[in-house]
């Protein structure tokens, strides 16, 4: 069988020799194993290392896979405090690409990326415990740096719709939940109509948010516990800051296992791994505020949100176009414990 997201080096080459600056002498494509949404390839050439970053092939849902949203975006940081990679070049879509549709191409960052929120890399003990310390401390100031870019200031200004930012995502999400259901989960819709009904108002908070802000989409130094680039920015928007520390810590409730990397099941003091409340505290004073607002309401729509595109992964596996089909099917086991986890969410907020 023909994997789907292979690419026709024939006809991109020649595209990065045009487009790309300075690239020259290609060597080797290859595609990064994990990530689900936009699949991406490691390019080497004699002029140096880069990352292209592509639309995965196939019938998408609407404003799904936005690279040239992740391009923008991370092209506006360049000369912030926030780090990101390097953009080189962007196509256009269908007859306007090499490939048949969009990518980018972006600077390789050496690094380290950590996919288990519980760094059980760094083994035990008093410093490994203080590594990890450092680790999240690195995650909450780079967050903090990130919502405290003015969006005006770097050309951003148009990068969101006006309005309700819970209530646009909340809306927007319910229809890709439908799109891509395979079996009626009651559960799903109850969440959906206790988000409408709970609805906080609109605050006037806005900033340019991250939309999946989380430990495997940042590049780490390969010796020190600091971030050098944030990664995936395909779900950014101008929106409520909110929204990206609660989905961050949303994760204190997930377990740690199969279809969900959590640290709900964990001992996190253990694990020199800060609490919710520890996180939040610190996140508060990097940027000068006192309420966080609505905290139970942003952690059940963060739980339906990742729900959302769950599905939209799994339905993206069975129709033969994931980017890494056997992971989708893994992640395919987790919606339904996000349903659950929503649920009592929700529970705990009623009798509050």
């Amino acid at each position: 069988m023909s994997d789907a997201n292979a690419l026709d080096e024939a006809a991109l080459v020649p595209w990065l020799d045009d487009n790309v600056p300075g690239f020259s002498g290609f060597k080797a494509l290859s595609k990064f194993g994990d990530g689900q949404s936009n699949p991406s390839y490691k390019i080497e050439a004699a002029s140096g290392d880069y990352v292209l970053r592509a639309k995965p092939p196939g019938e998408l849902l609407k404003s799904a896979h936005a690279v040239d949203r992740e391009y923008r975006v991370m092209d506006a940081l360049r000369d912030t405090d926030v780090p990101v990679p390097k953009m080189l070049a962007i196509t256009g879509d269908g007859d306007d690409s090499p490939i048949g549709r969009m990518f980018f191409v972006m600077e390789y960052l050496e690094g380290r990326i950590f996919w288990d929120p519980a760094l059980a890399e760094f083994g035990e003990g008093a410093e490994a415990n203080a590594k990890r310390g450092r680790i999240y401390d690195a995650m909450n100031d780079t967050l903090a740096k990130l919502h405290q870019v003015d969006p005006i200031a770097v050309g951003l200004e148009t990068f969101g719709k006006p309005g309700n930012y819970f209530a646009r995502q909340t809306g927007r999400w319910a229809q890709q939940y439908r799109a891509s259901e395979v079996e009626h989960n009651q559960d799903v819709h109850d969440i959906i109509a206790w988000l409408e009904a709970n609805m906080p108002e609109d605050d006037g908070r806005l900033t340019i948010v991250h939309g999946d802000y989380r430990l495997d989409n940042m590049i780490f130094h390969s010796a020190e516990e600091r971030v050098i680039g944030v990664l995936d920015w395909e779900l950014s928007t101008l929106g409520h800051p909110m929204g990206d520390l609660s989905y961050q810590c949303m994760n204190w409730r997930l377990p740690n296992g199969e279809g969900t990397r959590g640290l709900g099941d964990l001992d996190r003091s253990a694990l020199g791994i800060p609490t919710e409340d520890e996180y939040v505290a610190k996140y508060c004073k990097r940027r000068g505020i006192n309420d966080v607002g609505n905290w139970k309401f942003y952690i059940v729509y963060n739980l339906f949100r990742l729900l959302a595109i769950l599905q939209g992964v799994y339905k993206r596996a069975l129709d033969g176009n994931a980017s890494n089909p056997r992971r989708a099917h893994e992640m395919a086991e987790a919606i339904p414990k996000m349903a659950m986890a929503a649920k009592a969410e929700i529970v705990k907020a009623e009798k509050a």
